[in-house]
């Protein structure tokens, strides 16, 4: 734990690094080696969900602790031989690299509570049964309010979570926002930069727009739209000036680049005798734009009040400073060489720890 704060590297570089420092002194251990620390990982895997216990009730002894953020990341790894190593979704955009997937569990302010590692192709939304699970009965918490994202916290959790009269705060996906409109469940202009909150069914939603992320929104759009624009351009210079050049082949590069910016409803694309035809179609545009910034965030939490709601689901942004820190900031998880699956999940606990400390 402390060779992940104050070095970090392999557990060889742990061995050689320990020479000329007072382990000793500080840690009453004479010597150890790459043996005794792959000992430890397995040893750690084997007592985690104790240490993890005993810790909690260390931590909130006499306190009501009625609020979790949970969230999940992915870790590439470096070889294929790896027990949980499996293709998924990669967040950190290394094609062609197998992964594990991470959860996280900490308090309203942050602070990790416990850490769960799953097989590389775990979907978000399967990894939170085992967060309740352990919350119940690792942690005998009860009236537990969970706050997770849009790609976590969906039917079959919500329903876990009812029937232990538990609570949530998660937020929903631009078509769900998309389907209430039309079920005029709330209506698009009741976003604005101030809170609106709108309760249907029991259910509690809480509506605003970012205006800065309106704008940050917009001007991607139009970049988008200037980089198809611009490589047509250059095609469609490179088909008057070379008369060999394929009509197809610039249509159907063209195409790919519409597509891949997400820009088909927007951009029209026609072939001319020999030329491209770039159109924009204004109402398609305009339609795009309308929910830029907006967002809704969800709850059945009766207690809060909305700005508290919130701010607490904005409070998931501690998880998400957690995992930049373990995985490529001050601890540096990744990459990841271990094979056993043993030692990776106690290679993710010590990273837990060390974080642990450092935000302490």
């Amino acid at each position: 734990v402390l060779g992940r704060i104050l070095t970090q590297g392999s557990r060889r570089h742990l061995t050689s690094w320990k020479e000329g420092e007072a382990i000793e002194e500080v840690l009453g251990l004479k010597s150890f080696d790459e043996d005794d620390l792959y000992q430890t990982l397995d040893w750690l895997e084997t007592n985690q969900a104790k240490m993890e216990e005993k810790w909690f009730r260390l931590r909130f002894k006499g306190q009501k602790v009625d609020l979790f953020l949970y969230d999940v990341t992915s870790s590439y790894l470096e070889g294929k031989l790896n027990e949980l190593a499996q293709y998924g979704y990669n967040r950190d955009g290394k094609k062609g690299k197998k992964q594990i997937v991470i959860g996280l569990l900490t308090t309203k302010a942050g602070a990790p509570i416990a850490v769960e590692v799953f097989p590389g192709n775990t979907a978000d939304v399967t990894t939170v049964p085992a967060q309740i699970e352990k919350m119940a009965q690792r942690f005998g918490v009860s009236n537990v309010t969970l706050v997770g994202d849009k790609g976590m916290i969906k039917k079959i959790p919500i329903e876990q979570l009812r029937a232990r009269d538990w609570h949530y705060i998660t937020s929903i996906t631009k078509p769900q926002i998309e389907g209430l409109i039309r079920e005029n469940v709330f209506q698009l202009g009741l976003f604005e930069e101030k809170l609106v909150e709108i309760v249907d069914d029991g259910v509690r939603y809480l509506l605003r727009r970012n205006p800065q992320r309106a704008q940050e929104m917009e001007k991607n759009r139009q970049e988008r739209i200037g980089k198809v624009q611009h490589l047509c351009n250059e095609l469609n210079e490179k088909l008057r000036t070379k008369p060999k050049a394929s009509l197809e082949s610039a249509y159907k590069k063209l195409n790919e680049k519409i597509s891949r910016f997400k820009l088909g409803s927007i951009l029209t694309l026609q072939k001319q005798a020999r030329g491209l035809d770039l159109t924009t179609d204004a109402a398609a545009l305009k339609e795009s734009s309308q929910l830029d910034g907006c967002y809704v965030i969800k709850t059945d939490q009766e207690e809060m009040s909305g700005q508290e709601v919130h701010e607490t689901y904005k409070g998931l942004a501690q998880v998400e400073w957690a995992f930049r820190t373990m995985k490529t900031g001050l601890l540096e998880i990744r990459p990841l060489y271990h094979r056993k699956a043993s030692r990776t999940r106690g290679c993710a606990l010590v990273a837990m720890l060390a974080y642990s400390i450092t935000h302490h």
